[in-house]
């Protein structure tokens, strides 16, 4: 005896890559954007593209924002994540034109919350962001950015202009088949409380930073 799935007491088989599942106008406080919401069954997480305008294939201003509930939502001084994410929204509005991606699954460059917060008051202690994960058995830097290449090559994007300082995130979709046309600067003046964790990115993590020249040549 069969059922709808199949032979009874098996089970359908489980779905994988990345699916777009819906899209919903998000007016903000930029602009109006449409938020595609996509579901990636190989890992079970929630994404979504922030899409501004009328996107082509080609050379599209781009920013693969990785989450950070303290940067993003609360605010934090620790990070500049949640500036980031701010300018890259004000910049595709500002293009007429673009793209942010949301990447749900990068919360302390991929080691989640609860280890970031670990690893910030490791940081508080006097280690730096690297030497906090080391210390907790982490990887300094565990994201994947094959989702990201996925979603826009969902979106029909080729070739990009991304926002971003992270050399990684540029040849992480190269390596995934999308060409970057330019990598845009996102320069996030620095305050007191982040300035020795830019330092740490730019001196062990390559972080193009030259705006940390002032500051570090005044201290």
């Amino acid at each position: 005896m069969t059922d709808k799935i199949g032979v009874l007491g098996k089970k359908a088989p489980q779905r994988t890559g990345v699916e777009r599942v819906v899209n919903a106008p998000l007016p903000t406080a930029y602009g109006k954007f449409q938020a595609i919401g996509y579901m990636d069954h190989d890992r079970g997480d929630e994404q979504v593209a922030l899409v501004y305008g009328e996107i082509g294939p080609d050379d599209v201003l781009i920013r693969l924002h990785s989450e950070c509930l303290t940067g993003d939502a609360f605010g934090s001084q620790h990070c500049e994540c949640g500036d980031q994410l701010d300018a890259a929204l004000r910049a595709v509005v500002a293009e007429g034109a673009g793209v942010v991606v949301y990447l749900r699954g990068h919360e302390g460059r991929g080691i989640g919350l609860l280890a970031k917060l670990r690893a910030m008051a490791l940081q508080a202690e006097g280690l730096d962001t690297v030497e906090a994960n080391l210390a907790l058995g982490l990887p300094v830097d565990a994201r994947d950015y094959g989702v990201a290449a996925r979603i826009l090559d969902d979106l029909g994007v080729k070739s990009v202009r991304l926002m971003s300082n992270n050399p990684r995130k540029r040849e992480a979709l190269v390596s995934h088949g999308i060409s970057v046309a330019e990598q845009v600067p996102l320069l996030i003046p620095p305050c007191e409380n982040n300035i020795t964790y830019l330092r740490t990115k730019r001196e062990r993590l390559d972080h193009h930073l030259p705006h940390l020249d002032a500051v570090v040549n005044s201290s």
